[in-house]
This record gives structure tokens, sequence and C-alpha cells, in this order.
């Protein structure tokens, strides 16, 4: 019996492919990293470091494969602060397409950048690459989706699994950039959305311990030591799919108090990612009382970048939520 949820969300997803631990709020003190309302810093970008590998197989979880370099870019502002937030933000694209390079997440890396934040952007395996995917996920999609849809569900893994790392990579790495790690924020639009989502929501073993080191040796270069916590998320026009995954396929209830902070703005008339998602994302939360904030866009279909609700374009809204959630010093 195909699932109906599943069917609907995926065949939504396959519409358009072109777009793309909830703890004590933080205290404002000395130690609280500064940002700034205006753009008052300079961006440096550095661009294409590796955070990671994963691996490309010729079919599904074949012993024929190739290594793929994961990248990432850097948007620093140029001041001399020593202790910065983070925000890592994921591209969307049905976990088809898409890349780090996309102008909506530049203009993103570029807009927290210049206000003080260490922005990165990530690129992650797409459907195209045939990443590893748990022999798990095999059967439940087989019993979950109708056949057009299964490959692209199986997406879902391989990015989520690269999020991870590019998570655990920034906290490794968290010194070289002056980051404070007590403040990271993630974000994304569409399918990078739902991995932010995940991101924010899952536990640390998820979308990562479900493979072996025999199956993927490229788990060894992916930081396991490290952290994935989170303490904001932004959420542009996504839904909580990969976290539900995770709950029904391993008998998990991710959604709970320890969740990150999120803020949700989705379009009322979005034909790609239904609205009745945001909602029932807002509602998971909701339910387990994590602070959130929910803007429905009002006629808004899918990836409306330039919206604005009662005068604020949609950046402005997430600068305001970070900065309430994390009780960040704003100058």
């Amino acid at each position: 019996m195909k699932y109906t949820i599943y069917t609907l969300l995926f065949s939504i997803l396959l519409m358009s492919c072109s777009e793309e631990n909830n703890e004590e709020t933080p205290e404002i003190n000395e130690e609280t990293p500064i940002v700034t309302t205006d753009a008052v810093y300079e961006v440096l970008v550095t661009r294409d470091i590796v955070y990671a590998e994963g691996l490309s197989h010729e079919t599904i979880n074949s012993t024929n494969y190739t290594i793929k370099q994961l990248k990432l870019d850097v948007y620093i502002p140029n001041n001399t602060n020593d202790n910065r937030p983070a925000v890592l933000l994921i591209h969307g694209g049905g976990f088809i397409s898409g890349s780090k390079d996309v102008p909506q997440i530049t203009n993103l890396a570029n807009y927290f950048a210049s206000r003080g934040w260490v922005a990165f952007s990530i690129n992650y395996r797409l459907q195209g690459d045939l990443g590893t995917i748990p022999t798990a996920w095999i059967p439940f999609a087989q019993n979950s989706l109708e056949p057009s849809q299964i490959d692209q569900f199986y997406a879902i893994y391989p990015a989520s699994r690269d999020a991870k790392a590019a998570l655990r990579w920034l906290h490794s790495n968290a010194s070289n950039y002056k980051i404070n790690t007590d403040y990271i924020t993630v974000g994304g639009g569409s399918a990078g959305a739902i991995t932010a989502t995940m991101l924010g929501v899952t536990a640390a073993e998820d979308y990562t311990e479900e493979i072996s080191m025999t199956l993927d040796p490229t788990l060894a270069t992916t930081n396991l030591e490290q952290s994935t916590k989170v303490h904001t998320v932004l959420d542009f026009w996504g839904s909580g799919i990969s976290v539900k995954i995770i709950n029904d396929l391993y008998g998990k209830e991710r959604f709970n108090a320890s969740n990150a902070p999120i803020i949700i703005m989705h379009g009322t008339e979005d034909p790609t990612v239904l609205f009745s998602e945001g909602e029932a994302l807002r509602d998971n939360y909701i339910a387990t009382g994590v602070n959130h904030a929910f803007y429905p866009l009002e006629g808004k279909g899918h990836g409306p970048w330039n919206a604005t609700v009662n005068g604020k374009r949609l950046e402005d809204l997430c600068f305001d939520f970070m900065v309430e959630q994390q009780k960040l010093n704003v100058q």
C-alpha cells in the first residue's frame, strides 16, 4: 500500500527544481556576539573549501563509485571581532539541481556577513550523484512511493548526510573564523529549508550512523567527533519531511523540546511545497512548545524571495528572529 503523504509530497517536489536542542536562550552579556543592523562590513569570500568527501555510485550502492569532494564558500565580515555568530546556508532545487552559487543564497550570505555573521554556502550531493543510501531505505521507498519518485527520495539521504558533515566541519573550524559555536544558525530555501530543518530537529546520529564506514569509507572525512548543535533555523518554504522519514523509518520522535527555534516563511499559494506543509511544521513546534515564528506569505507561490511582511523583507525578519532568540548584541 502506498503512503499518501509521501506520494503527495514527492509529486509536489517534482513540480519544480529551479528554486530552490532548544536550550535556554542565552542572556546578553559582554561575551554575546555583536551584529549590526546595517551592512557595515566589507565581505571577504573564500570559495571551494573542501569540507568532506562522499561517494558517487554507478548504480545505487554499487561497488563501482567515484569519490566526490564536497565544497563550501565562506563569507567573512572584514572586522577584528573575535566572537562571531555563524549561519550555514543550503540551496534548494528539489534535491535534483542547484548549487552554492545560486543568487538567492549568495545574497543571504552577503546580507549576514556584512552585518557580522560568518556565512557559509554549501554544495551537497544531488540526485544525479547517486550517493550512498542505507539499505533500509530501499524497501521503505518501494512501499511508500510511486516508482517515478523513488530516486528523488533516495537523494534526500546523501544531501542530509552532507549537510550534517558541513555542520560538523563548521564546529571543527570555528576557531579559524573566530566563531562562537553557541550562536549557529542554519537556513535554506525549498529543499535547502527541508535540510536546514532536519539539522535543527534531528539527533546527531541521524543521517550519519545509518551507514557503516565499510559501506562508505568517506565518513572518515566528516569530522564525526564534532557537534551538530544549532541554535536557530531559517525555513524559506520548506517542510519537515526529512524529520518525518527518520521518525517513520526508524521509529523515532525527533520533534521534541530540544529542537532549535525556527522561523517559517511560506507562500499560501505555493504549488511546489504546499502551504499545508509549512502549517504542519508549525504545528509540530506548537506541540513541543519550542519558540517559533510563522509568516504566511499571502498569495505568494514558491520561492518569493522578494516578499515583504508589513514592509519588512524576509531577510530582515530573519535578522530580528535570530537576534531575539540568541539575544545577540545589536549596534
